[in-house]
């Protein structure tokens, strides 16, 4: 019987915090049986093809040792890299669509828009040349890290079919999100073969699921692109509060995907999260598909973040991540 999934999830491209980053690794993942870790490094990697769009200092070699430091500890380490949306904040951009203006969703926009009056800027998934520079990137992460899964991100995707795009005006959002996870999966499974990871709230439906928040479910029509996406892709489902039911992760197991349910902080909403996505595994017979859980964290993490849990001194959010991340491992032994 295969091990159940105990994940930890952290944004993480800073070459200075290597060496705290292994030690928490050794210290903390470890010993409270972690074996995936999904590293969210986005532009924060210093990409050779593209150094114009190094936003971090992370390197080829940073990202060799901690894939060695992990598969020495059986850790599966699989990168992220947020593909189509989250390319920046309000309307600031990042630095794909800062040096590719080209690329841009919605560059009308301005730049000194805030949230909520505008979330967050996408790529066009329509723009022909978008598809080319997203791999060369994504084949830097898949080599530095010598990795066999790929994260592409793709939560929280609210800027599509913009009615000033050339490209995507008048066009279904649910068709249009449906090509770029199409793009992806071809790239990712299909060429590199590779598994596939993205979140999964674009393709939940917000009215049919009750969770009535526009971040964790779909308000605009993209849950549709569920039924046009091929079924072998893994699932990150995420909810972090604490719901009535948690719908979703057996929409994703009717569909035949694989569903990683993942949580925050907040440890009665993760176990109750859990539960369910068990209970719904264990009644559609298909545990196999549901193999245990993944912990976010969205803090910063810098130096005196890792040394909290090193040294076990925790205060605060971080408090309570350990807690759930206790309480989750401990559920999935």
């Amino acid at each position: 019987m295969a091990k159940a999934v105990r994940g930890f999830h952290l944004r993480f491209g800073s070459h200075d915090l290597v060496e705290p980053f292994k030690q928490f690794i050794v210290k903390v993942l470890v010993p409270k049986g972690i074996n995936l870790l999904l590293l969210e490094c986005n532009t924060s990697f210093q990409f050779e093809s593209h150094p114009e769009l190094s936003e971090g200092t992370l390197t080829k070699e940073d990202a060799k040792e901690l894939s060695s430091l992990c598969r020495e500890n059986g850790i599966r380490l699989i990168p992220l890299f947020q593909c189509l949306g989250h390319q920046g904040w309000g309307g600031g951009r990042n630095s794909i669509l800062k040096n590719y203006p080209q690329f841009d969703e919605t560059p009308h926009v301005p730049t000194d828009v805030k949230w909520p009056d505008f979330f967050a800027p996408s790529w066009c998934p329509n723009h022909p040349d978008v598809n080319r520079l997203a791999f060369e990137l994504i084949n830097e992460l898949i080599e530095a890290f010598g990795c066999d899964g790929f994260h592409v991100g793709m939560d929280e995707v609210t800027e599509l079919a913009d009615d000033q795009c050339p490209r995507c005006k008048g066009h279904e959002r649910a068709d249009l999100f449906a090509k770029a996870v199409k793009d992806m999966h071809r790239h990712i499974v299909e060429k590199h073969g590779l598994e596939m990871f993205m979140w999964g709230d674009r393709l939940i439906s917000s009215e049919e699921t009750g969770y009535h928040n526009r971040w964790e479910s779909d308000t605009l029509g993209t849950y549709k692109a569920i039924d046009q996406i091929p079924a072998d892709i893994t699932i990150t489902d995420w909810h972090y509060d604490r719901h009535p039911s948690y719908p979703s992760t057996k929409i994703f197991l009717e569909k035949g995907f694989k569903v990683i349910p993942a949580c925050w902080y907040k440890t009665n909403a993760a176990i109750a999260f859990l539960e369910e996505s068990l209970q719904a595994a264990k009644e559609l017979n298909v545990q196999e598909r549901m193999p245990g859980m993944l912990v976010t964290s969205w803090n910063g993490w810098n130096k005196p973040a890792f040394e909290q849990f090193i040294t076990n001194q925790l205060e605060g959010e971080l408090k309570e991540l350990s807690e759930t991340l206790e309480q989750v491992t401990k559920r999935l032994k």
